[in-house]
């Protein structure tokens, strides 16, 4: 029986992502895998996923050592399985991937990591560390060099094993002991830069200022690297302000119906369907029916051109146990009732806190809803995420005197009150619109049917 090669690619996780970086191997060469068993974890800027095999056979090599960031498409492992040989090399390996009809996965193959004498510039400056070599440096090994007292300083001049010359836990911990030991330190070979083909652009005023005050901060501060996630989130929102004209318009809501109907129900919701009810599904179901009436609202923007989404698909910002940000998707919530919305809300929700999103469930969101009274605020200004052009902040519900204007005159009562607010793209939404649909939030809020069934 002859044997043929597949290869194992970094499988395509969405239109906008790019690249993604090996955590764990749960497999290692040598180890026999079943076709759909996990074979390693990975990470991109939106969420950790796992790869299966798409074969069965025995780990022949894997190609990129955990915190490597590889480019979609690229080999990523080889797995040698019980099968008939092809006469020439091209057909004998098969190229597969979680999306096997994606044209990007077919037949991509990647040329030797580079060796540790020679590493090179990472290509993507949101995975590089500002330092002497510009080096790559993977939350483990900040983490490491955080807890053992190892400057940046120091760090930079560690030789790398890893891939691209890149530094590895190994490395650093070897550079620990020696250092602790008092056994005479190696010194990295400093990274070439690659030849410029256009004359090079001064740095951004905000990178000469951070290079000036360096050294200057004097003995009593601590400086916390970011990790992973918080560059690409300060990255992404540094874009979205570069992007697009951010107008925020705000409003109030007397919510004291809604608020009245959740107390009076919740009980019976969770006997019933099995879950709690909060006050997400209600915001999101308000919403969807204002984007119906104002469709400009659920687009995006490219180039001179306003594409309308026809699928209503509402992001909600869910904090981590990181206390970063990750913003799953209700996909077609205007297909979906009160309690299929609250399934979806509290199954996402739960899944982040656990790290067990898809990255299909962070993708193809139209309209973004940020609850900022969770944290106890009472109203934001929110930045919109990319490509979408509005994202609505809900504030806490404060109970507060207010004029109630009846039949009878003018009364003051205490109710149930809410600022929203509401970030817009005002190269296509102006102020009149985004005032307009912001408006027609709060009214839905503030009519809602106190007796309505579940």
């Amino acid at each position: 029986m002859l044997m043929a090669l597949v290869d194992l690619v970094m499988p395509k996780m969405g239109e906008s992502i790019m690249e993604a970086t090996v955590l764990k191997w749960l497999k290692n060469p040598g180890d026999t895998v079943k076709q759909d068993e996990t074979v390693l974890e990975i990470a991109t800027d939106k969420v950790d996923s796992e790869v299966p095999s798409t074969a069965d056979g025995v780990i022949e090599e894997v190609l990129y050592q955990p915190n490597d960031v590889v480019p979609i498409g690229s080999v990523i492992a080889r797995i040698r399985t019980n099968g008939a040989a092809a006469e020439t090399p091209a057909p004998a390996v098969v190229t597969a991937s979680i999306e096997q009809k994606a044209p990007e996965a077919v037949a991509v193959h990647v040329a030797p990591a580079a060796p540790a004498a020679e590493p090179v510039v990472a290509s993507h400056p949101e995975h590089t560390i500002a330092g002497n070599g510009n080096r790559f440096y993977s939350p483990l090994v900040l983490n490491i060099a955080a807890s053992e007292g190892v400057s940046m300083s120091e760090l930079e001049h560690i030789p790398g094993t890893g891939n691209e010359g890149r530094v590895t836990k190994k490395d650093i911990l070897q550079f620990v002991q020696n250092k602790k030991s008092g056994t005479p330190q190696p010194v990295a070979t400093p990274v070439q830069k690659p030849v410029a083909t256009k004359p090079a652009e001064p740095a951004p005023a905000s990178s000469q200022v951070i290079e000036r005050a360096s050294g200057s901060y004097g003995n009593n501060v601590e400086i916390i690297e970011m990790d992973r996630m918080r560059k690409l989130i300060a990255d992404h929102m540094v874009k979205s302000k570069q992007i697009s004209p951010h107008v925020t318009s705000f409003t109030e809501a007397d919510v004291t119906n809604l608020v009245l109907w959740r107390d009076k129900v919740k009980s019976q919701f969770i006997k019933q369907e099995g879950t709690k009810i909060t006050f997400t599904p209600l915001f999101i179901e308000a919403i969807v029916r204002c984007i119906k009436k104002y469709p400009l609202i659920n687009s995006s923007v490219e180039g001179d051109r306003i594409i309308v989404k026809k699928d209503i698909n509402i992001g909600m910002a869910t904090a981590l146990p990181s206390g970063n940000l990750i913003v799953p998707v209700i996909k077609s919530a205007d297909q979906l009732n009160l309690v299929g919305l609250t399934k979806q809300v509290n199954t996402l929700a739960d899944a982040a806190r656990n790290n067990k999103l898809k990255p299909e469930d962070t993708q193809g969101g139209t309209f973004t809803l940020t609850n900022v009274g969770t944290f106890g605020s009472l109203m934001g200004t929110p930045i919109i995420p990319q490509p979408q052009v509005a994202i609505l902040a809900v504030g806490a519900i404060k109970k507060r005197p207010v004029v109630i204007e009846t039949e009878q005159g003018d009364s003051i009562a205490i109710r149930h009150m809410m600022y929203l607010s509401m970030s817009y793209d005002h190269r296509i939404i102006d102020g009149s619109l985004g005032a307009t649909f912001l408006s027609a939030v709060a009214r839905e809020l503030e009519h809602f049917d106190s007796h309505r069934e579940i």
